[in-house]
């Protein structure tokens, strides 16, 4: 299987969030902060699955390993919705994350 890139994610995203424009609220810089409150809310429901169950059976068992991944795709589905909401490129994010990864290869 091919990789998934930051860009396929955000076109997906995109075309979701105009399929419930009328519902939803807009991709815009204000709703920025509420996107991140719902991002925190499906990490919250990642950390309960584990924390219920336990890390060995999370990865275990099917049923949780399956309702693991589907709310880290939550997670990512919010956080791609942020990154549509501040204007953040696939390009700007790697390059800043590549200067983090560098900076954090130099700290201990």
């Amino acid at each position: 299987m091919a990789d998934f890139s930051i860009n396929e994610m955000q076109e997906m995203q995109r075309i979701l969030q105009d399929k419930y424009k009328d519902k939803w609220e807009p991709i815009c810089p204000e709703t920025g902060k509420n996107k991140i409150l719902w991002m925190i809310g499906e990490i919250g429901e990642v950390i309960d699955i584990v924390k219920k169950n336990g890390e060995t059976k999370t990865i275990t068992d099917e049923h949780l390993r399956k309702n693991l991944v589907e709310e880290l795709a939550d997670v990512l589905m919010y956080y791609n919705d942020i990154l549509l909401c501040y204007g953040i490129s696939s390009e700007e994010l790697k390059s800043v994350y590549i200067n983090k990864f560098k900076k954090n290869m130099k700290r201990w």
